[in-house]
């Protein structure tokens, strides 16, 4: 089982490194064998090109904006849609973009391709502060050792690392399934 954690956002805007920071601190920690951690920050595309390595699992970590209290922590198990079933609109804004540096058309471009693997996680922090500058506000700085034990919790899980037989995934809360709700 391949499993990739991949940190997404900018850690010049504030908050919105919180994938970024959690990645870092993550990769300090022993990891299960088979787990890798690479940093894509704002680079989507990257990620799409590390996941034709081929991986049974991908977990996303990045600042979500949810509506929740600040430093809030999701896991959300993600639905990408197909290229296919978007309408002409999205379609024409999907292929204008060739940078795929929003997660969402990085996600599309790695399904389209045939690399996305089965089951996509969302590992999100509600920001507070996303403007520029340098440095995770107070509850998001919490949020990221919230997301660390949540990961542990993850490779843990039967439906990420199947070393039990629970044919469920795990979910703290109901799937994305909007396209306009995977812009995170």
């Amino acid at each position: 089982m391949k499993v990739l954690v991949a940190g997404m956002g900018n850690d010049l805007c504030r908050d919105d490194g919180f994938g970024i920071e959690t990645v870092r601190r993550l990769a300090t920690v022993p990891l299960p064998e088979g787990v890798r951690v690479i940093e894509s920050g704002i680079g989507g595309i990257a990620l799409v090109q590390e996941l034709m390595d081929g991986y049974d699992r991908l977990v996303i970590v990045d600042a979500a904006d949810r509506g929740g209290s600040p430093g809030t922590v999701y896991v959300l198990q993600m639905d990408v849609p197909y290229v296919d079933d978007l309408s002409a609109a999205a379609r024409a804004e999907f292929t204008a973009d060739m940078h795929y540096t929003v997660p969402s058309k990085a996600l599309l471009l790695a399904r389209a391709l045939g690399v996305l693997p089965p089951l996509v996680y969302l590992l999100g922090c509600q920001p507070a502060e996303q403007g520029l500058g340098i440095g995770l506000s107070g509850q998001v700085e919490k949020g990221v050792t919230k997301a660390v034990e949540e990961l542990g919790r993850l490779f843990t899980h039967k439906s990420l690392i199947p070393s039990c037989h629970d044919p469920q995934p795990y979910c703290d809360e109901r799937p994305l399934t909007d396209p306009a709700s995977l812009d995170f």
